[in-house]
């Protein structure tokens, strides 16, 4: 074998080692990319999936004239029988039955659904009705800010009407099948509130940072402000 020879095998050699190790790579970023871009797709049609249950909730409004009370259970998607006693009666499930919608998130997950009680009620009188769910997020310092309504809600201060949320893909929620899915997380106290609250919720960008104040969170919530529901309602007639 001559010297050239002998250069250009151990450069063809140098090159399929470069190919192989280019493929590994490659392999490993589609791997990683894919598994961003199919959770930013779940996330996507989660937040689709709120937008129609939250437009089902104004048409349920529009000609029922109040909004609907939450689901049986987590295997009966229709409403539960009989006034709510109380905020947390007035807790559960989105009624995905009564409103013809999808019922869980992308995730396999039932969605979180909250109404003040006297909205839930048939008519809905505006001029002494008062909604009192209310929404609130972290500042820079980890201390609760409102994002929606105030401390005390009353008819010239009023709060939200209903506020409708996902639990993510980790930690709390129940599936479809009836399930609780366990928490595995530690000091994701913003995901325990969310998950036994009747009135108050909390908001926050997604993180896996067990750290920050409120620890991990991936919760995504939606909500229909009162003069947005009962614009709804009046242009169908259905509001006294």
């Amino acid at each position: 074998m001559t010297p050239g020879q002998k250069y250009r095998q151990r450069g063809a050699a140098l090159l399929l080692l470069l190919a192989v190790l280019g493929l590994g790579a490659a392999s490993l970023l589609i791997g990683a990319f894919g598994r961003n871009t199919g959770e930013a797709a779940r996330q996507q049609r989660t937040l689709a999936t709120l937008a129609q249950a939250r437009e089902a909730l104004l048409g349920f409004a529009a000609t029922q004239g109040r909004l609907p009370r939450p689901a049986a259970s987590a295997l009966d998607g229709r409403e539960r029988a009989g006034d709510c006693a109380d905020d947390a009666q007035c807790s559960g499930f989105l009624p995905w039955v009564a409103l013809g919608v999808e019922g869980n998130d992308a995730w396999g997950k039932l969605l979180r659904y909250s109404v003040t009680p006297a909205m839930a009620r048939a008519p809905i009188v505006s001029f002494s009705a008062i909604a009192d769910r209310v929404v609130l997020t972290r500042d820079g310092r980890g201390d609760f800010a409102f994002v929606a309504g105030q401390e005390q809600c009353d008819i010239s201060a009023q709060c939200l009407p209903v506020v409708v949320f996902s639990q993510g893909k980790d930690h709390y929620g129940t599936a479809a099948s009836g399930v609780t899915q366990i928490n595995t997380a530690h000091g994701n106290i913003d995901e325990a509130s969310n998950d036994s609250a009747s009135r108050s919720f909390i908001a926050r960008p997604a993180s896996d940072n067990a750290a920050l104040p409120g620890g991990a969170f991936d919760d995504i919530l939606s909500w229909i402000t009162l003069p947005t529901l009962y614009q709804r309602m009046r242009a169908a007639r259905n509001l006294p």
